[in-house]
């Protein structure tokens, strides 16, 4: 038996490594009230596109990073976590992963690729956090998770009664994851998802 995640990307949490408790409620994909951030980014050299060439990503509301920094800007519990090093970011498979795996007593921090590439931090050619990119955003680098492959186990669930022990051993972003459930598993198959918006996702 194993356990796999998938999540609607990009949603942020925030947490307090001491007690494993949120400081904020999350902030979801589609909230808008980090246009204000994106606006004051996007006032710096290359504008929208100054992350693209690392991220393959524009300056949006959309993305994980602007999330963190609104956070850090505006809820003060977040900023004096950060700066003593109690401050946990990550999106939902993260804090899913965490509170399984142990919570505050051993609890794993971690994020998968296909998660990671919708933090607007990472390296898409290194599947690295970039550190130029955290410091000029003032997110500190040992607040995000590790990323890991999809398809690995990360860790064991603990203090879950039946379920102790089980292996978490796969985490997917929630279009991936219709890729691999729908069996578009040759080179070229492809499949549409209909939702918010409609997306074509390509298996190469």
């Amino acid at each position: 038996a194993g356990i796999g995640i998938t999540n609607q990307r990009e949603t942020t949490v925030v947490w307090d490594k001491a007690t494993g408790e949120p400081f904020y409620k999350a902030i979801v994909w589609l909230d808008a009230r980090t246009s204000d951030t994106v606006s004051q980014l996007s006032k710096g050299q290359g504008g929208k596109e100054r992350f693209r060439k690392k991220t393959g990503l524009p300056l949006s509301t959309y993305f994980s990073a602007v999330k963190m920094k609104w956070l850090l800007d505006n809820v003060p519990e977040v900023k004096k976590a950060a700066e003593e090093k109690r401050c946990m970011f990550g999106t939902i498979e993260s804090w899913i992963i965490y509170n399984l795996t142990g919570g505050k007593d051993g609890g794993i921090h971690i994020t998968d690729l296909s998660n990671a590439s919708r933090y607007m931090l990472m390296d898409i050619k290194k599947c690295q956090w970039d550190e130029g990119i955290c410091k000029s955003l003032g997110i500190p680098m040992e607040s995000l998770p590790a990323i890991k492959s999809n398809s690995e186990v990360y860790g064991k669930v603990k203090g879950f009664g039946i379920l102790d022990g089980i292996p978490i051993s796969g985490s997917l972003g929630d279009q991936h994851a219709a890729l691999l459930g729908q069996g578009c598993l040759e080179v070229g198959s492809s499949k549409n998802t209909y939702g918010t918006g409609c997306f074509m996702l390509l298996n190469t």
